[in-house]
C-alpha cells in the first residue's frame, strides 16, 4: 500500500503532466479531464473524480431532468446557467461532455464550409443564381456560426474550470509534498538519535504511525497519547523531576513546578538553562507550552472516558509533527551541550 507521499509525489506529476499538456495544447481537453479525474480519486476528492468523468462523458438525466445529488455536481462545475424568460429567471444545467461539444464544432465547421463553397460554385456558373441564394443561405450561416461560438465558449469556460482545479491541486500538492519531505529530514534525525537518548521512545514512534493508519478515531486518540509519554520519557532523561522553584518573572514571584507530571515544564527549564539564544528559548519553549497544554487536555479527556477530543486524523497528525519538531530541537540542543564541554 503506498504512503501518503507516494500516493502526493504520484498525483503532483500527474498534475504537472495536466498542465502543460493544457498550456501546450499536447493533448484534447477530455484525456486531461480523465488524468484531473484520476488525480480526485487518488487524493480523496470524491465530488471532483465524479465531475470530471462527467465532464469527460456528460452528465447524466432522466426525461423527468436531473437529479438533485447530479445537480449539485454540475453546479459545483459552474455548468448551471440562469436565464430569463417572460419576467422569471430560472436555471437548467448544460449537461454535455466536452468530447460532443468538440464534435459539435467541428460539424458545424464542416456544415458552414460547405455552405460557403457552395455559394461560390452558384456564382462561377450562374451570378443571378448566386444572388438569390445569398437570402436562402445567410440565415443557415449565422444559424451555425451562432452554434460554434456558443459552443466554443462552453468549451473555453470548461478549459478554464479544468485548468483552475489542475492549477490548484499543483500548488497544493507542491506545498505538501515539500512540507513532508522537510518533515521526512526531521524524522530521520530524530529516528537515529531518539533510540540512543530514550531507546523505549522508538517503539512509541512506531505504535504512533500504526494508529495514524487505522480508520479509528481512538487509535489517533492513542496516538496522541503516546506523543504525550515519549515527552515524559525526553523530561526524565534530560531533565529528572525535582522539587519546585521559584522565580520572579514580571517583578512577581511565581512557582515553577518541576514535579513528575510537569514534563513541559522541566524541558522548558533545561532548553532556558542549556541554550544561550534567547530566541530559541522563546520559540521552542512556546511550542512545548501550545503542545504539551493540548495533549493533557487530550489526555484528561482519555481519563474521563471520552476519546471525542480527535475528530480528524489530520489533527492527531499535527500533534505527531509538533512532537517530532520539538524532540529534534532538544535532541540539536542537547548535541550541542556535549559538544560544549568537549571544545572547552
Amino acid at each position: 500500500m503506498a504512503s501518503k507521499s507516494e500516493i502526493a509525489k504520484e498525483a503532483l506529476a500527474l498534475a504537472d503532466q495536466a498542465l502543460k499538456e493544457l498550456e501546450l495544447s499536447e493533448a484534447s481537453l477530455t484525456s486531461i479531464a480523465l488524468k484531473a479525474s484520476r488525480i480526485a480519486r487518488i487524493t480523496g476528492d470524491f465530488d471532483m473524480q465524479q465531475i470530471m468523468l462527467y465532464e469527460a462523458g456528460g452528465y447524466p438525466f432522466e426525461p423527468s431532468g436531473v437529479s438533485p445529488e447530479i445537480w449539485e455536481l454540475a453546479k459545483k462545475a459552474e455548468r448551471i446557467v440562469k436565464e430569463k424568460k417572460d419576467g422569471e429567471t430560472k436555471e437548467y444545467a448544460k449537461l454535455k461532455s466536452i468530447e460532443r461539444l468538440e464534435s459539435e464544432i467541428q460539424t458545424a465547421r464542416e456544415r458552414l464550409k460547405v455552405s460557403q463553397d457552395a455559394d461560390v460554385s452558384i456564382s462561377s456558373s450562374n451570378p443571378n443564381q448566386y444572388i438569390s441564394s445569398i437570402t436562402g443561405n445567410s440565415l443557415e450561416r449565422y444559424k451555425i456560426s451562432e452554434t460554434i461560438n456558443e459552443t466554443s465558449q462552453l468549451i473555453g469556460q470548461r478549459r478554464a474550470f479544468i485548468y483552475q482545479y489542475l492549477s490548484n491541486i499543483y500548488y497544493e500538492l507542491k506545498y505538501s509534498v515539500a512540507t513532508d519531505d522537510s518533515f521526512t529530514r526531521i524524522r530521520t534525525i530524530v529516528d537515529s538519535n531518539i533510540a540512543k537518548l530514550v531507546p523505549k521512545s522508538l517503539q512509541k514512534f512506531t505504535a504512533i504511525y500504526e494508529n495514524l493508519e487505522s480508520e479509528n478515531s481512538e487509535d489517533w486518540s492513542n496516538a496522541v497519547h503516546s506523543c504525550r509519554r515519549v515527552l515524559q520519557d525526553l523530561a526524565d532523561v534530560l531533565y529528572p523531576a525535582r522539587p519546585d522553584v521559584t522565580k520572579n518573572i514580571g517583578g512577581k514571584e511565581k512557582t515553577i513546578k518541576l514535579g513528575t507530571d510537569a514534563y513541559i515544564n522541566r524541558l522548558i527549564a533545561y532548553t532556558e538553562e542549556h541554550s544561550d539564544s534567547e530566541r530559541f528559548q522563546e520559540i521552542v519553549g512556546s511550542h512545548m507550552k501550545f503542545l504539551g497544554e493540548r495533549l493533557d487536555a487530550v489526555f484528561q479527556a482519555a481519563q474521563k472516558g471520552s476519546h471525542s477530543e480527535i475528530v480528524a486524523r489530520d489533527e492527531a497528525d499535527r500533534y505527531v509533527v509538533y512532537t517530532y519538531m520539538i524532540v529534534g530541537d532538544l535532541i540539536s540542543l542537547k548535541a550541542q551541550v556535549e559538544i560544549q564541554p568537549a571544545m572547552g
